[in-house]
């Protein structure tokens, strides 16, 4: 464009030469010519449009959104259209309470109230991308910052109206996925209708208040010493259940041996233990008997 208004430009000043001074005048065929050839050029290089990768070119006449979508390479295109490219690649914002982290500077997490009425924060990553068909559509209703419009708009808003029907401990725990699903959803329908499509929906993270926390921590704790006090109790009872068996079995063992042994029995046991005695290399003098039975009294010499 700037080289076709130059050489508009250098074209006038060469028809209105004379009028200026003769050295103009003696210029007047130079500055048409080269005139000329800038407008020549200008409008050449008006006509062509490039598009980058991942992108498509939404053309505007004279106010007017055109439909004619320009797409990734070279377009020829009228000289008079203004070009508006958007980018159809997956696209990331987020909303976080860390610095540095989210799309706008500082604290940008969502804060909600659960059902219960307490103060939930939430970490929120949105992936989406621009639908390339709905582009002249996104430009005309909504325009180039349709991040601000309808992706961040619409997350907060939805995030905060589902949130209302779950406990703070709830989101937190036990029904965390059954909220991002609820979520998506309804982000998913909203986006669809304004020319977006939903890729995917990340609770990155959710902080309860501290009194919250704290309650959580106190009552892990006590599961956890109950749950160590129940392993205590089992092994008592495992160890009472080991004597009670040893005990059980001495009972046995006595009660079988005092009825099955008798006098004769036991006599006949101490002979063969003694006989045994007598027959070793080791043994000297061996005296039996003594007691009150019939047991004989014997001496023995060393072999």
């Amino acid at each position: 464009m700037f080289l076709t208004i130059l050489g508009f430009i250098l074209v006038v000043l060469g028809f209105s030469a004379s009028r200026f001074s003769e050295r103009m005048e003696r210029m007047r065929a130079g500055l048409i010519f080269l005139g000329g050839a800038f407008l020549l050029l200008g409008l050449a290089l008006s006509t062509v449009v490039q598009v980058g990768v991942g992108q498509v070119g939404v053309q505007t006449l004279f106010g007017k959104v055109q439909p004619r979508l320009l797409y990734p390479g070279l377009n020829v295109v009228n000289p008079l259209v203004d070009v508006t490219r958007f980018d159809t690649r997956t696209q990331n914002y987020t909303m976080s309470a860390q610095h540095g982290e989210g799309a706008q500077a500082g604290d940008d997490a969502i804060r909600v109230l659960s059902a219960d009425g307490l103060e939930v924060v939430i970490d929120l990553t949105v992936l989406y991308h621009v639908v390339p068909a709905q582009a002249p559509r996104i430009l005309a209703t909504i325009g180039e910052d349709y991040q601000d419009k309808i992706v961040r708009a619409i997350s907060r808003t939805r995030i905060r109206d589902n949130a209302v029907y779950y406990d703070a401990v709830a989101l937190y725990s036990t029904r965390r996925e059954e909220f991002q699903t609820r979520i998506l959803a309804a982000i998913e329908k909203d986006f669809r209708t304004n020319g977006l499509q939903l890729d995917q929906l990340l609770i990155r993270n959710i902080q309860l208040p501290q009194s919250v926390k704290r309650s959580i921590e106190s009552k892990i704790s006590a599961e956890q010493d109950a749950q160590k006090m129940q392993f205590v109790l089992q092994k008592e009872k495992q160890e009472a259940e080991r004597k009670r068996v040893e005990a059980q079995g001495i009972a046995d063992y006595q009660r079988i041996v005092n009825t099955e042994l008798s006098d004769k029995l036991l006599q006949y046991e101490t002979i063969k233990a003694n006989q045994a005695i007598a027959t070793s290399p080791n043994a000297k003098v061996i005296i039996m008997g003594g007691g009150r039975g019939p047991t004989p009294q014997l001496l023995l010499g060393d072999k």
